[in-house]
């Protein structure tokens, strides 16, 4: 029989070796003991499996313990349990403690050298068949943990039930849980190396997760890997027109005020943005997270999408319906922090794991969250993996990485004394920076085609270079410094914009720097910021007027663009997650009007290859107006370096400009005017140019009308 005080141990879920007691086992003496834990049953019978003959009937001990020497039996073989509840009920089972070691040793070498290229399908949750019995594997990372279990809704959340065996080498608990399957709620039990009972831990790699205020991990089967199309993977290029639509996909629109389904985001969003002319969507944070008002921006399920919006595989038909529109699909990452809720990556087995200990490297000041241990080979795979996952498996364009900023330097937002130096003595997270390096390179072996965008707002060398360069490997930088200088001009009332005009001409300086995206953005419409046309100076008539010129001043700058839902119509009240968008104000004209004025600029950007092909190449602009700040007029060519060519003209004052004289390039002598953002189909005052063709003088000059508060376009003819 057992010894009292293992027996104790495993009553107590204190045993060390669970699978070393429990089970059947053969002594010294050639007999064998089938030993099993079922708190709650009461009464327990042996069969074999094949004939479901009875072999023997399981004495109860104590607590739930059962165990008998099986009488002429020397051999191991095949048996289930049938199992009398103390409910009534009865059932047959096949016992976890009759199945060895799950994870292969290659899988677990790779694992704690931190170098697994996908760990995601070796942890968490997979559902499997061993011969005829299907069930769960659960395998958890906690290194230093006294006894990890797995619980769910399959075992009564009984920790004594399913303590799970320890791979030394890897510091990894698995367990198979026989008949477990998809649907079936799950977390982890964990006693820390002191003793402590922590709180449940949901899975780090789980794929699907209950609604919030519930956090449990659900099973759920593994999405096929999917390639990303070679059409796709040109749409993602440097010299094809990328407009980014971003989303916050709980607030677009909601329904009875709910949280919309993927099903019926996928029925309305990709059709509306493809009609606009975006070519990509990018969702804000749709992993899981605890707290809406977050944004999704603290996150505790990389790998799984929210619960907000339905179960993991209506994603898979949001993503099909982007790619049905013709639309890339981008989704904001964050490897930067994470929140401290119980049930998530803090302590989690005891131990600072994932995040840094000190909190001079570990704790975000600004957001009241903990940072990841780039350090760390195993969180770096953790990170890398997720990326890699919704790349992979889900088949999306890529992924814009917030806060990366943040990442990248060690004294970020903290003041002298509260930050440690790197290993040389400098403020960059050398860490961090290595690990972009190795994120980026593994998404372009791997996901080849699939982009980074990196919300960097600092100028950090070589954000968007490739890695063999020395750069961080990202596809695309967010030109944060061009907006914060153009939207405090545009801030400006047009009488004070002449002292402010570098504001519009300093972005050019650096523009080819870096593979630029404009963004105008949620964070530029939230905390007292106002909304984009709430921004603009004057009356109303100005306001629409000024926001218009400046979409035509973005559309027609150098870089990609993006532009946060709601702004494509003028929302003038500040972006609430709570709410859906003001729908309702396209039926004013004036909102139409920008609307239609988003949806001809997108058009005008992808069939106009001047204004797109060399967006991050030098060659690909010319200024022809830069100094004129006492008129506040800008003028300059966008060109393709395939002899196409665009002239952008922006006014921004509210004084119509007659007979402005323009220099134009030699070669081109006849221009027409293509779009002005002063149009009356616009809600403008329709002055403008629209004679045809208008020539060039001697001097090389084009004569226009230059509307109030407008942006014109113009092409050869």
């Amino acid at each position: 029989m057992l010894a009292s005080d293992e027996l104790n141990a495993l009553l107590q879920a204190r045993h060390a070796d669970p699978f070393a007691v429990l089970g059947l086992h053969a002594e010294a003496d050639g007999r064998m003991w089938l030993r099993a834990m079922l708190p709650g049953a009461l009464g327990v019978m042996v069969l074999e499996a094949a004939t479901r003959r009875v072999v023997a009937t399981l004495p109860h001990r104590s607590g739930g313990f059962f165990e008998a020497m099986l009488p002429r039996r020397r051999k191991a073989f095949d048996y289930r349990l049938q199992v009398r509840w103390d409910d009534g009920l009865e059932g047959c089972y096949a016992d976890a403690y009759a199945f060895g070691p799950q994870l292969d040793e290659q899988d677990l070498a790779l694992l704690r050298e931190g170098a697994h290229p996908r760990p995601y399908a070796v942890l968490g949750a997979h559902a499997m068949t061993h011969g005829e019995v299907a069930g769960v594997r659960f395998a958890v990372w906690a290194p230093n943990a006294f006894r990890v279990s797995v619980v769910g809704n399959f075992n009564t959340w009984d920790g004594r039930r399913h303590a799970m065996r320890l791979r030394h080498e890897a510091g990894v608990w698995e367990i198979f849980v026989p008949h477990a399957a998809p649907g079936d709620l799950y977390k982890f039990e964990i006693v820390a190396a002191d003793g402590t009972l922590l709180p449940l831990k949901a899975d780090p790699y789980a794929r699907a997760a209950q609604l919030r205020p519930d956090t449990a991990s659900i099973v759920t089967t593994l999405p096929p890997v999917q390639t990303l199309p070679a059409e796709r993977a040109s749409a993602n290029r440097r010299d094809a027109p990328i407009t980014i639509y971003e989303v916050h996909a709980a607030s677009w629109r909601k329904p009875d005020g709910r949280f919309p389904t993927w099903d019926e985001l996928a029925a309305e969003l990709p059709a509306y943005a493809a009609d606009l002319g975006f070519t990509h969507i990018e969702l804000m944070p749709i992993s899981e997270h605890p707290f809406d008002g977050s944004w999704g921006y603290q996150t505790l399920g990389l790998f799984a999408p929210s619960a907000r919006f339905g179960p993991p595989e209506g994603f898979a038909r949001f993503v099909a319906a982007c790619r049905e529109h013709g639309l890339g699909l981008l989704l904001d990452w964050v490897p930067a922090h994470f929140p401290s809720d119980v049930f998530g990556l803090a302590q989690f087995d005891g131990t600072h794991l994932y995040d840094y200990a000190d909190p001079r490297e570990g704790f975000h000041r600004d957001w009241n969250t903990l940072i990841y241990n780039f350090a760390r080979p195993e969180v770096r795979q953790f990170l890398i993996a997720s990326a890699l996952y919704w790349a992979e498996r889900w088949g999306i364009d890529g992924l814009r990485v917030d806060a990366v900023a943040s990442m990248l330097y060690r004294d970020y937002s903290r003041p002298a004394g509260e930050w440690l130096p790197n290993a040389q003595g400098g403020r960059e997270n050398l860490e961090a920076v290595s690990l972009f390096k190795q994120l980026n390179e593994r998404l372009g072996l791997d996901a080849p085609g699939a982009i980074t965008l990196a919300e960097e707002s600092t100028s950090f060398p070589g954000v968007s270079a490739p890695t063999s360069g020395g750069g961080l490997g990202f596809h695309y930088k967010w030109n944060m410094g061009w907006m914060n200088d153009t939207l405090r001009y545009a801030h400006e009332d047009p009488i004070h914009r002449r002292w402010h005009h570098d504001k519009m001409t300093f972005g050019l300086v650096y523009a080819f720097s870096e593979n630029f995206v404009l963004p105008i953005s949620h964070d530029e419409v939230v905390h007292g910021k106002g909304s984009m046309l709430g921004k603009m100076p004057g009356d109303d008539w100005q306001r629409f007027a000024n926001l218009r010129a400046y979409y035509g001043f973005m559309w027609g700058h150098p870089g990609k663009k993006l532009l946060f839902m709601g702004q494509e119509f003028g929302q003038p009240s500040e972006w609430n997650h709570e709410a859906s968008l003001p729908w309702a104000l396209l039926d004013d004209l004036r909102h139409a009007g920008v609307q239609r004025l988003v949806r001809d600029l997108n058009h005008l950007y992808r069939e106009r290859p001047a204004l797109h092909r060399l967006d991050c190449e030098a060659a690909g602009f010319e200024w022809l107006v830069k100094d004129d700040a006492d008129q506040s007029v800008l003028a300059w060519l966008r060109l393709d370096g395939q002899g196409r060519a665009v002239i952008v003209v922006c006014n921004f004052t509210p004084v119509p400009r007659p007979g402005y004289r323009v220099p134009v390039p030699a070669g081109f002598s006849a221009w027409g005017e293509i779009l002005n953002t002063d149009s009356a189909h616009y809600g403008g005052s329709n002055l403008g140019n629209l004679e045809a063709p208008l020539q060039s003088g001697p001097d090389q000059t084009l004569s226009l009308t230059l509307p109030p508060l407008a942006t014109l376009f113009l092409v050869p003819v």
